[in-house]
């Protein structure tokens, strides 16, 4: 599903226009953002959280080279489904 028919979808199920979904789908995506930015964890009940875990430098090999090379520390984001999600993919 893309961004546009997500879009429709919320429009349809919600009997909104679709550029007020778009701006509440946009205001929610950016709400998101900000707090992982922040370093929160986010939390939605019944469909899952997200939160930024961070990744600790490391070593790897370049595949071409077999060169060992350094990978630097990050932060990723990561999801964790929650158990109605879940229960409905595997029902």
């Amino acid at each position: 599903m893309t961004k546009n028919e997500l879009i429709g979808c919320i429009a349809e199920k919600s009997g909104l226009a679709k550029k007020d979904s778009e701006s509440a789908l946009n205001a929610i995506v950016d709400s998101i953002i900000a707090d992982l930015v922040e370093g929160d964890k986010v939390q939605l009940t019944g469909f899952g959280a997200f939160e930024v875990k961070e990744r600790p430098e490391r070593t790897g090999r370049n595949p071409q080279t077999k060169e060992s090379i350094v990978i630097p520390a990050s932060r990723t984001v990561v999801f964790k489904a929650g158990k109605v999600l879940k229960d409905s993919v595997n029902a």
